[in-house]
């Protein structure tokens, strides 16, 4: 099949979900075009069976806002003229399935009609799509939409909840390729990041407001009181500054490092021992699957979809939202009995092998393919 994703190329969850996805079905001989308005970060290769295709927006004094959703409704047009695409796969709601929908009705002038596939990834549904402005635009894009999945159970519930839905949701969890998690790094180089005696705390982040990084802080702070550690911080955003600002009022400064954006995640779970994610709210969990398939147990709490991919007792512990003494409770009890540690980090391997990528792609394929044979036989 001739594939089209479109997608933000940030450090995201959604793009790189989308990314990896697009990697793996070009391996199964499926020729991948990436349209959006720069190079995904995860999409290092680009060959025979992978493409990207850049959007621009023109810049008019009239405008006070570009038209990015006008600008990607006309490359969408030319891309699928050009390139004889099949079928249009767009991660987030805004303005990727809104764009969409009006480059199939220009298409359809042309008598071309090509499928869209809509995956929800969270925040285009619980957070800007539910507001007054988009959420009408947003109903009428995933009803519109040929075939609609979501990344987590819990994340159909809360659109089923949240907009008047006549479309089909099917749940395609995100995933996790295993091959990129089989680390060959020796010890000398955990050397760099902590002393022999440390337990490695880790968070990853886009440190926004609903991640609640204080409480990342406040649970290190009370671990490192017990128990020897150094936390990493990857990842950038608004909650950074006020992050380290937390640490020099802690007296901690000295035992936690801010990366920024990285990418070298994999090097660092690999000697990390435990990971904090005390999420407000997430779709799904896509750091914490990280982790685990590196073989790090998750602390975490147990909103949205993340009990679907932490399994409570077993690659971790989850904790009510903002419940920063159970976490550090928890986060001990691991930390403080090495074989205790050793199980939960084999545990948490075991639990990641359930999002492996070969086990989900088919599933986007099969939807693909059930999509474009509905659409054959309505034609």
């Amino acid at each position: 099949m001739k594939i089209g994703i479109v997608c933000y190329p940030t450090f995201g969850g959604s793009g790189v979900v989308a990314t990896e996805l697009g990697l793996e079905l070009s391996k199964r001989g499926h020729k991948i075009h990436f349209i959006t308005y720069n190079q995904p970060v995860r999409l290092e290769l680009l060959g025979n069976n992978v493409h990207y295709h850049e959007v621009n927006v023109p810049e008019y004094p009239l405008f006070h806002y570009q038209p990015y959703e006008l600008a990607l409704s006309s490359k969408l047009v030319d891309m699928v003229k050009l390139h004889k695409i099949e079928v249009l796969h767009v991660h987030y709601a805004i303005p990727h399935a809104y764009a969409a929908y009006m480059a199939q009705k220009i298409l359809l002038e042309d008598n071309i009609y090509v499928p869209i596939v809509t995956t929800l990834h969270g925040t285009d549904i619980t957070l800007v799509g539910s507001h007054p402005f988009y959420k009408p635009a947003v109903t009428f894009s995933i009803n519109k939409s040929d075939a609609v999945t979501t990344v987590s159970k819990s994340l159909k519930e809360d659109t089923l909840r949240l907009f008047d839905i006549k479309n089909e949701i099917n749940v395609v969890t995100n995933f996790i390729d295993l091959n990129k998690f089989k680390h060959d790094y020796t010890d000398c180089q955990r050397g760099m990041m902590a002393n022999d005696d440390e337990k490695i705390i880790t968070h990853i982040s886009n440190m926004r407001e609903v991640k609640r990084v204080p409480d990342v802080i406040n649970t290190f702070y009370n671990v490192q009181k017990e128990v020897p550690a150094k936390l990493m911080m990857v990842g950038e955003g608004p909650e950074r500054e006020p992050a380290e600002r937390q640490c020099r009022s802690l007296g901690i400064s000295d035992k936690v490092v801010f990366f920024g954006n990285s990418n070298e995640i994999d090097r660092i779970l690999c000697f990390t021992d435990l990971f904090l994610l005390p999420s407000e709210t997430e779709s799904f969990g896509l750091s914490a699957l990280e982790a685990m398939a590196s073989g790090v147990p998750v602390i975490s709490s147990n909103t949205g979809g993340i009990p679907e991919v932490n399994l409570d007792g077993f690659s971790g512990y989850l904790s009510n939202v903002g419940d920063v003494e159970d976490m550090s409770k928890k986060a001990l009890h691991i930390l403080k009995d090495d074989a205790l540690l050793n199980t939960f980090k084999k545990n948490a391997k075991t639990q990641a092998r359930k999002f492996d990528i070969l086990k989900i792609v088919p599933q986007y394929e099969a939807i693909y393919e059930a999509t474009l044979s509905k659409c054959l036989k309505l034609g």
